[in-house]
C-alpha cells in the first residue's frame, strides 16, 4: 500500500515537473504571442515600436566608427497643409498621426528634427515596411559584385526550396515589384488575415523560411500589383543564398559602415536567425535619413559609388502598366511601385519608402531634399484615416516651404 502510495507520489512530482519544464519551454513563445497581439494597442504602440529590440530576437548591426555627421540648418515648419479640399495644421497633423520622430533633410544639411512621445535621437525606431526598401537596394549591391546573373532568372534558380510553392517558377523581377501573383491578405486590421497569420508564427518562433514555402499562387506573376509582404521575405531567402551572409551583416557591410551611419541598428529575427526582411529593421531617426540621402544621390557617398546607379534609376521607374502611378483597375492604389519603392502620382521625381503606422522616407531630388518621419498611429488603416493623404500633403507643404525661401533669397541679392 506505502510502495503504491509512494509510486502515485513519485509520478505525480514527475508529471508536474513535465508541465514545469513545458511551460518554461513555451514561456517566451507565449510572452512573444501576447506581445504581438498587444502590439498596436493605442496605450502600448509608441513604446513598443520603440523597444521591439527588447521584445524579440535580434541580430546587431554595428555603427561606423567613422560617422557622416551632418551641419545643421534650420527652417520653419509649414503652418498648415492641404489634402483634398481640407485644410489643418500642421502641428494638428503631428499629433494626430502620433509622430515620433521628424527630419528634414535639404541640401546636405539638417534643417529640422524633433522628436516626440519618448522618441529620442539615439534611439532606434521600427521600420516596418520601409525594411523593403533596404532589402532591394542590398539585392541592386548583390547583382553588381556577380552575386547572381539577372532578376530576370526564377527565384527558385538560386533558392529551390521554394519549389512547389506559390513562387515556383516566378521571376525575382516581379518578386520585386510585388507582382508575384501570390494570394494574400494583407490587412493589418482583420485579425484572420495573411499578415496578421504571419505575426503570431514568427511569434511562435516558427521559421520564416517554412511560412514563405507555404504561400500558394493565385494570379499569375508580372499581371497585377498586389502587395505581398511576404515577397519581400522571399527577396531576404534570396539574399542569405547568393551571399553566404545574413542580411544584417551584408547590410553593415554594404552600406552602414561605407556611408558612416552614427547608431547601432537591430534586425528582428526567427528562432533560426532568419531575418524579418519585409519589415524588422530597428534604426535611428538620423540614420533612415542617411539612407534617404544615399539613394538621393544615386548611391554616391563622397565620390564612391556605393549602390550602382542604374539600379537606383530602374528602382524607382515603373516599366510595367500594372506599376504605373495613378488610377488603376489592376491595383486600388494611386501610387506606381518600383523595386521596393513607392511613386507618387505626378511625382515629379520623387519616391519614397513607406511602413505602416505611418513611416515614411521621402525624397525629392529637384529640390535636393529628404523627409523622415517616424510614427505610432494606432487610427492606421481604419474607417476615416486620412493619414496617408495627409503625410502627402505635408510633404508639399514642405517643399512649397523651401522653394517660397530660395525665392525671397534669390530676391534679396537682387
Amino acid at each position: 500500500m506505502n510502495k503504491n502510495i509512494k509510486r502515485i507520489g513519485y509520478g505525480f512530482m514527475g508529471l508536474i515537473g513535465l508541465l514545469l519544464l513545458v511551460a518554461a519551454f513555451n514561456y517566451q513563445r507565449i510572452q512573444r504571442l501576447l506581445h504581438v497581439n498587444s502590439l498596436f494597442e493605442a496605450d502600448k504602440i509608441v513604446h513598443n515600436f520603440l523597444t521591439m529590440e527588447d521584445a524579440f530576437p535580434v541580430t546587431g548591426i554595428q555603427a561606423s566608427g567613422s560617422p557622416n555627421l551632418f551641419p545643421k540648418g534650420n527652417m520653419d515648419l509649414p503652418k498648415n497643409l492641404t489634402y483634398g479640399d481640407k485644410t489643418m495644421s500642421t502641428s494638428d497633423y503631428l499629433k494626430d498621426t502620433w509622430t515620433t520622430g521628424l527630419l528634414i533633410l535639404h541640401k546636405d544639411s539638417i534643417k529640422h528634427e524633433s522628436y516626440y512621445l519618448g522618441h529620442s535621437q539615439d534611439q532606434t525606431h521600427i521600420s516596418w515596411s520601409m525594411a523593403k526598401s533596404f532589402v532591394a537596394t542590398l539585392l541592386g549591391i548583390a547583382l553588381e559584385e556577380g552575386k547572381f546573373e539577372s532578376i530576370e532568372d526564377p527565384v527558385t534558380k538560386y533558392v529551390p526550396e521554394l519549389k512547389g510553392s506559390g513562387y515556383d517558377g516566378v521571376r525575382i523581377k516581379d518578386i520585386l515589384q510585388m507582382s508575384s501573383g501570390v494570394r494574400f491578405n494583407e490587412d493589418y486590421v482583420d485579425f484572420y488575415s495573411d499578415i496578421n497569420r504571419f505575426g503570431r508564427n514568427f511569434a511562435l518562433g516558427n521559421s520564416l523560411d517554412n511560412f514563405c514555402k507555404s504561400l500558394v499562387n493565385e494570379k499569375p506573376p508580372g499581371t497585377v500589383n498586389h502587395y505581398v509582404s511576404i515577397d519581400t521575405q522571399v527577396l531576404g531567402m534570396l539574399l542569405k543564398r547568393i551571399t553566404g551572409q545574413s542580411l544584417s551583416s551584408y547590410l553593415e557591410e554594404k552600406i552602414w559602415h561605407p556611408i558612416g551611419m552614427e547608431h547601432d541598428a537591430q534586425w528582428i529575427t526567427d528562432n533560426e536567425g532568419m531575418e524579418v526582411a519585409l519589415g524588422g529593421l530597428n534604426i535611428s531617426l538620423r540614420d533612415y535619413a542617411r539612407f534617404g540621402h544615399l539613394m538621393l544621390n544615386n548611391g554616391q557617398f563622397k565620390g564612391k559609388q556605393i549602390v550602382p546607379r542604374q539600379w537606383i534609376k530602374d528602382s524607382v521607374t515603373p516599366d510595367a502598366p500594372h506599376v504605373m502611378p495613378g488610377p488603376s483597375s489592376k491595383y486600388k492604389s494611386n501610387f506606381g511601385y518600383g523595386y521596393q519603392w513607392w511613386i507618387p502620382e505626378d511625382a515629379d521625381g520623387a519616391f519614397l519608402a513607406r511602413g505602416v503606422y505611418n513611416q515614411f522616407i521621402y525624397i525629392y531630388p529637384k529640390q535636393d531634399l529628404v523627409i523622415v518621419k517616424n510614427s505610432g498611429n494606432p487610427k492606421y488603416g481604419r474607417a476615416g484615416d486620412y493619414s496617408m493623404a495627409q503625410t502627402m500633403g505635408f510633404f508639399a507643404a514642405v517643399v512649397a516651404e523651401l522653394e517660397t525661401k530660395e525665392v525671397a533669397e534669390v530676391m534679396l541679392v537682387k
